[in-house]
């Protein structure tokens, strides 16, 4: 979630991981890289959420974060799903890092907006 290397090396680096390294699927084999689309989301920097009645669905993405557990979800999210934003941030929260649902909603709870800038291949 911070730059951490260059972005030209970050977006071959991830991509590359993104293909052979999730454990949630196969790696992508050599018959499907004809089929294969590239989307990049440049995240902006992030920036503290005091009221999550704030966030904008299908604008903002969110990280959570309390007590080592984490989780992101891009804008996109949203959009996809239509959820509101009570379930997007209960999502997030549950499905994403390991916590409550309604865990957004206690103080010690951090949240962090951004949004993204989407480039396709």
């Amino acid at each position: 979630m911070e730059p951490s290397m260059p972005l030209g090396r970050a977006i071959g680096y991830y991509a590359c991981a993104a293909a052979f390294q999730d454990a949630r699927f196969s790696p992508v084999t050599a018959s499907e890289m004809k089929d294969i689309e590239i989307e990049v989301s440049l995240l902006s920097p992030l920036e503290r959420v005091k009221e999550p009645s704030s966030l904008v669905m299908g604008t903002h993405g969110v990280v959570v974060k309390r007590s080592g557990h984490s989780g992101v979800f891009l804008p996109q999210v949203a959009t996809e799903t239509g959820w509101s934003r009570e379930e997007f941030l209960g999502s997030l929260c549950s499905h994403k890092a390991g916590l409550p649902e309604d865990a957004w909603k206690d103080p010690e709870t951090e949240l962090y907006s951004f949004t993204v800038e989407i480039f396709h291949e």
